[in-house]
């Protein structure tokens, strides 16, 4: 079995107390890391790699993006899924191309780009373009940031959801989306959801599931919480 097909066989047949944890490395060593605590599967986040790359969320070039990402798959024998942001303004079948250059076996595609929601029509358009130019070799993790972005009625998420869906994305992601709207959200959304865990605080991986999630991920939480603690351990240098 391929790893894309091992990935996509993991977002399916979960119970509620058991949704899919996707930690997020931000480089080679933290990939290994996570393997080696068992982990089936890891999600990049890109604010994480971006600060390992040494800029601000959203200011990271593809080119050192997918480099990163390709770092992280080489440094793992698990299926690893790429945060690409709202795509870096590539053609889908290039896009498509330098994520299965990097080896990853997915990735995550926004539908904001520069804080602005992008009209739902057309996000599902390029959608269905990279699915074309994909086929069945990435799993594609369609991100909604509406939440994020002002709008809290859970409708508009959903609708956008459906248009998702239909243009072929394998999963949705409300972004942000509050822990009592994501009953409503799971009844809506056709297909697996990814739902945004805060790390050491709020409701757990197993109570996200509980309410709806079927996949978990920390977006740049495990490499903040690594960086504070290793300005913990300087203060011991001096």
């Amino acid at each position: 079995m391929s790893k894309v097909e091992t990935f996509r066989r993991l977002h399916h047949g979960r119970t509620p107390d058991r949704p899919l944890v996707l930690p997020g490395p931000w480089d080679a060593a933290s990939a290994r890391a996570l393997e080696e605590a068992g982990f089936p599967a890891l999600a990049t986040p890109s604010a994480g790699v971006a600060a390992s790359l040494g800029y601000e969320d959203g200011a990271t070039p593809a080119d050192e993006m997918f480099a990163a990402v390709a770092r992280i798959v080489r440094a793992v024998d698990v299926p690893v899924s790429a945060d690409i942001e709202d795509g870096y303004g590539l053609a889908p079948k290039e896009l498509v191309e330098r994520l299965l250059e990097a080896g990853a076996v997915g990735c995550n595609l926004e539908d904001s780009t520069g804080g602005v929601l992008q009209d739902p029509h057309e996000h599902a358009d390029r959608l269905a373009q990279v699915r074309y130019a994909a086929g069945d070799s990435l799993f594609v993790n369609a991100r909604i940031d509406t939440f994020i972005r002002g709008v809290a009625d859970p409708e508009r998420a959903i609708e956008r959801a459906a248009l998702y869906v239909a243009a072929g994305a394998d999963c949705i992601y409300p972004i942000g989306a509050p822990t009592s709207v994501l009953p409503l959200l799971r009844s809506g959304i056709e297909g697996p959801v990814n739902v945004f865990a805060t790390v050491g605080e709020g409701p757990s991986p197993t109570e996200l599931g509980e309410l709806g999630a079927t996949r978990v991920t920390f977006g740049p939480g495990l490499q903040r919480r690594a960086t504070a603690a290793l300005r913990e351990i300087t203060a011991e240098l001096k």
